[in-house]
């Protein structure tokens, strides 16, 4: 992973700090207005180095490039100098300016693509992607509340309308407002692959087993029960008052589209993983592991991601996807092995995935050697190896005794392999040996 930072005090041009930076700490969490970088550096007029100069009166800005592809934009808010000749200083997305700005909203009759766009261009922020919000939302009046408030309300009248979720980024500059079931990527964190260490929790504290839709009045508009859990667990019910405006039809499957969702037992995952830039707060990705038969897609809540060095590691915190095709066990896992396999290359399949052959030239580090093409050499940084190709362990029961062996199935030197090239060459999955 080679990261590049530029700092900029206006648009004239930049200066490269790369050689100064010790760490870079890059987050984001859901219902946060913006993303921010921590960097840490030499603060040293020494052997080959300056001082960085950065000052954040002066309004400087950052950039950072990861591979040659910009990650993060942003503007440098606060800075800290000890005297031990070290520096940090943290920066945000333009999305913190919607979370600065205060003013007083008024919508009628707007839904929360056009809300999202004018209180973006209110406060001289550039528009990218707009997902289409078909909800007309009949009045929004927000008093000295700050431009994130708004869209976060009107994006939850959207959602309680239609029972799509939305989020909101910042990139290349611009804000953006994507729709969250549409934003999930390619990538596989499996256990034994590319994720450290984890943690899964099930929970049915806030579990409903039934939703009552009510007018302002309180006339049942629709209503909706989940008899099965019902008969494990009892009653428990939810009620929200909605516009009237929605038909009946309208009305029922939104009714059903809500319990759906509030009656999934909740299910979060937090793990350590090696660093992949494309896996950010807001986006999807395909989570398996084995032996808790976990293979299904869920939604990144917060994220964490360190580079130091040549090293690129990540911190995730994890929701369950409910709003996504699949079926799933009791446990969070699909019901048979070969659906996992399909939605897994399925997942990672793109327009841009290239089947590849390649010959394993050394196993410590790992380096694999295209075929046909003596330049292109894929290191264990940007491979991706299955646990079925590695040496590993598994219990099994003989004459009624429960015994651990160990697998040798390593890949050696010489080995010829198969490979899936993704996102353009960055990674590369190890299908099997030829």
């Amino acid at each position: 992973m080679g990261y590049t930072v530029i700092i900029a005090k206006d648009s004239s041009g930049g200066t490269d700090i790369t050689s100064l930076v010790e760490q870079i700490t890059w987050r984001g969490r859901k219902g946060s207005s913006s993303r921010s970088v921590t960097l840490k550096l030499l603060d040293d007029d020494g052997y080959h180095h300056d001082r960085s100069g950065i000052d954040v009166e002066e309004g400087y800005h950052c950039l950072i490039m990861a591979d040659g592809e910009e990650i993060f934009q942003g503007i440098v808010m606060k800075s800290n100098q000890p005297d031990s000749k070290l520096m940090s200083f943290r920066a945000y997305d333009n999305g913190i300016y919607l979370a600065n700005n205060r003013d007083t909203f008024s919508y009628t009759n707007m839904t929360a693509s056009d809300i999202f766009v004018d209180v973006c261009t209110r406060f001289g922020l550039e528009v990218g992607e707009v997902a289409t919000t078909n909800y007309i939302i009949p009045e929004l009046i927000k008093k000295r509340s700050t431009g994130w408030d708004v869209i976060c309300d009107a994006m939850s009248q959207e959602f309680k309308a239609t029972g799509v979720r939305h989020y909101v980024s910042s990139f290349d500059g611009k804000m953006h407002m994507t729709t969250r079931r549409e934003n999930i990527r390619q990538w596989v964190l499996e256990v034994g692959v590319n994720v450290l260490s984890y943690n899964y929790e099930k929970s049915i504290e806030d579990v409903r087993t039934r939703i009552r839709l009510l007018s302002d009045e309180g006339t049942v508009l629709a209503e909706e029960h989940c008899a099965d859990l019902e008969s494990k667990i009892g009653i428990m019910q939810d009620v929200q008052v909605l516009d009237e405006t929605l038909n009946t039809p309208q009305l029922e499957e939104l009714c059903k589209t809500m319990l759906g969702q509030i009656s999934t037992p909740a299910r979060s995952l937090s793990l350590e993983a090696l660093g992949l830039t494309d896996v950010y707060s807001g986006i999807g990705v395909f989570i398996v592991i084995p032996h808790l038969g976990i293979s299904r897609t869920f939604y990144v809540d917060e994220d964490t991601h360190t580079f130091k060095g040549n090293k690129h590691t990540m911190s995730l915190k994890l929701t369950l996807a409910t709003d996504t095709d699949g079926n799933t066990t009791a446990n969070g896992g699909t019901q048979q092995a070969h659906t996992s396999i399909k939605s897994i290359f399925q997942t990672t399949m793109t327009v841009d995935s290239e089947m590849l052959q390649g010959t394993v030239i050394s196993t410590s580090p790992l380096k694999i050697q295209m075929v046909n093409d003596s330049k292109l050499i894929v290191t264990e940084t940007s491979a991706i190896v299955p646990q079925h190709l590695t040496d590993y362990t598994v219990s099994c029961v003989v004459d009624g005794t429960t015994s651990t062996i160990k697998i040798c199935n390593a890949l050696k030197e010489g080995d010829t392999i198969h490979l899936l090239s993704l996102q353009r060459g960055k990674k590369y999955y190890v299908i099997d040996r030829v």
